[in-house]
């Protein structure tokens, strides 16, 4: 984690991106929080505009003991310590089971964002997560993907994925669990806490269930589990419907 002074500075790199243009929720939630001082277990952050990638933002420390972001004089962004609502951990699923379920990934049909790091379908050779959460057969709503981390992802001791990434793991599976046959929906706001990392090449899987629905907002749960069943991160999430593309 980063200790800011008074300011620091924080890019996105093109490679993280979401929707086109922005960077990818997720990622970008887990690289500004890490600049909460005293590194707290979790942390709740909220996105004002779409975080543009490639370009320097400015990170401030605020009284309250948390950050905000800018782009030149823009609001992007704001990073909390904040602890979990409680709206219920999804349940572990064993790796096959989760396996399974890509096969119905509805991704694969239609997709607002192909390019996005965490879950697009049309990254090509570029890395990214592969995420691709689909509903299990039990019909009860919960959705569930695989993740083996690749070598791009680690940290500095080159063997532990960096906790943003565990971040990005944690949201857009979140999404799927909302009806996007028809709309398209973006993160709002996220609040996370990251327990351990997974290795790189250790297979994990992600579960996410919807929790409800506030007119054009939806709150989910996301978990990301070792193929063991041990608990790595966990996530609730507001995600904001789009207006109808025109």
């Amino acid at each position: 984690m980063t200790e800011p002074a008074a300011t620091a500075e924080l890019i996105i790199p093109p490679l993280f991106n979401g929707p086109p243009g922005s960077a990818n929720g997720g990622y970008f939630a887990g690289a500004l929080a890490a600049f909460l001082p005293g590194a707290p277990a979790s942390a709740t952050v909220s996105l004002r505009k779409p975080p543009p990638l490639g370009t320097a933002m400015r990170v401030t420390a605020t009284d309250a003991g948390g950050v905000v972001l800018h782009h030149d004089d823009t609001l992007i962004g704001e990073a909390v310590p904040a602890v979990l609502a409680g709206h219920g951990t999804p349940e572990p699923v064993a790796f096959e089971e989760a396996k399974a379920a890509e096969q119905s990934y509805r991704g694969l049909s239609r997709h607002p964002f192909p390019g996005c790091f965490a879950c697009g379908t049309e990254r090509g050779s570029a890395p990214g997560l592969h995420l691709s959460a689909g509903p299990l057969r039990s019909g009860d709503g919960l959705h569930a993907c695989t993740w083996t981390p690749e070598a791009s992802l680690a940290g500095p001791d080159g063997v532990h994925v960096r906790p943003e990434f565990v971040w990005a793991a944690l949201d857009c599976p979140g999404a799927w669990t909302i009806d996007l046959e028809t709309r398209d929906v973006v993160l709002g706001r996220i609040t996370a806490e990251v327990h351990g990392t997974p290795s790189v090449g250790q297979p994990c899987v992600v579960t996410a269930r919807l929790v409800g629905q506030d007119g054009r907002k939806y709150t989910t749960c996301t978990a990301l589990y070792t193929d063991t069943g041990r608990l790595l991160g966990e996530a609730e999430a507001l995600w904001i419907e789009l207006p109808p593309r025109g």
